[in-house]
This record gives C-alpha cells, structure tokens and sequence, in this order.
C-alpha cells in the first residue's frame, strides 16, 4: 500500500494527474471515502492528464458520465445511489470495464463484481487541517 499527503484540493488534483499518466485501457480505480474527503476533485485531476478537466460534472444522478480523449474512453461511476451490484449488472455497468479506464465513486457497495485486478484509493480527512488528506492506494491482482 502506498500513501500520500495532499494539503489542498490543488495538491489532490495535482497528484490525481500525475497517478493518471500510469492508467490504460481496462484499468478499474475505486475511490472511497467520506462526502467530500477528495474523490471527485481526484477524477477532475484525472481527466485534466488527458485533457478533460472543463468537462467534468457529478453523474450522482446520471450513474456514469463518459469522457473521451482521442482513442481512449473513460468511465466516471458514482454509485452511492445504488442499493447493490445487482443494479450495477442491471445497467450493463461491467461492461465498462474493459472498454476504457473506469473510475467508480464509492466503489464499495459493488465490491463483490469488481474485476479481480483493480485500484483502490481511500481518501481520509484530516479533522485537524480541513483541507489535509491522506490518500492510500492499494493495486488488487
């Protein structure tokens, strides 16, 4: 397990795009974490390694919202709405996976469908420093 320390939305968004220029094409990133501990201003820094970061709105109420940047699609889930990974299956969510890079938002509650091989990153608040964050990845084979 890796971690960091990121001390601004900035820093988060600077460190997402530097994490971003690793992913390809079927890799699966779950972020988790409390309601505003980092996970979407990580997605805007992942979509600004590619171009993408004015592009970028919430799909709480959408599911998925689909970028794409040249030959490369990628998939932002946010999945909080969700009761289980039967609703996941029901809206052909897996077959996104190996169709571009997937980012899912409280990957969790659909941990049990989740491709063997894929990415956590958990987002922790600091209670102290508002805007510190301890960001830990973990890579699943």
């Amino acid at each position: 397990m890796e971690k960091y320390i990121t001390n601004s939305e900035e820093e988060t968004k600077k460190f997402a795009k530097e994490f971003a220029k690793k992913l390809k094409v079927g890799d699966v990133i779950v972020l988790t974490g409390d309601l505003g501990s980092g996970k979407t201003k990580f997605v805007e820094g992942v979509l600004s390694n590619f171009g993408l970061e004015n592009e970028i709105s919430s799909p709480t109420f959408t599911i998925v919202n689909e970028y794409k940047k040249d030959d490369i699609n990628i998939y932002h889930f946010d999945v909080y709405r969700l009761e289980d990974s039967d609703e996941f299956y029901a809206i052909g969510g897996e077959e996104y996976f190996e169709k571009g890079i997937c980012l899912i938002e409280w990957g969790e509650i659909i941990e049990n469908i989740l491709p063997k091989k894929h990415i956590t990153v958990t987002f922790k608040r600091n209670l102290d420093e508002e805007n510190k964050r301890e960001i830990e990845i973990e890579y699943f084979n």
